[in-house]
């Protein structure tokens, strides 16, 4: 079960990520565009449009369309998710966002 720390920790541990906070709430970003954050207690990720479609889909009850930005962001139910898989999405969230140069490395696993 993954937790805000955790999320936190997964996200700062990324090239350029820093945390800043908006209204009390924490945000992660990659120089001013986010990448992560949490609204009111909920956590929102910037995932691929196609990948969060079919997280939708097939688990309904951990993703959900955030009805409050674009079409490229979810509700994530930190919860739901072990910590393998908060990392794998973390990653996915702040390759959408961080310069191609600094992100292919990383996915390709060579930080």
């Amino acid at each position: 079960m993954a937790r805000l720390e955790d999320l936190r920790r997964v996200a700062l541990s990324l090239p350029g990520a820093h945390e800043v906070t908006y209204k009390g709430d924490p945000w992660f970003n990659v120089g001013k565009k986010s990448f992560a954050l949490q609204v009111g207690g909920r956590t929102i990720l910037k995932l691929d449009r196609g990948h969060q479609e079919l997280l939708f889909e097939v688990r309904p009850e951990t993703f959900a369309k955030c009805k409050v930005a674009t079409v490229h962001w979810a509700y994530v139910e930190l919860d739901h998710l072990d910590q393998a898989e908060l990392a794998e999405l973390v990653t996915e969230a702040w390759s959408q966002i961080a310069p191609k140069k600094v992100s292919r490395p990383v996915l390709a696993g060579g930080r």
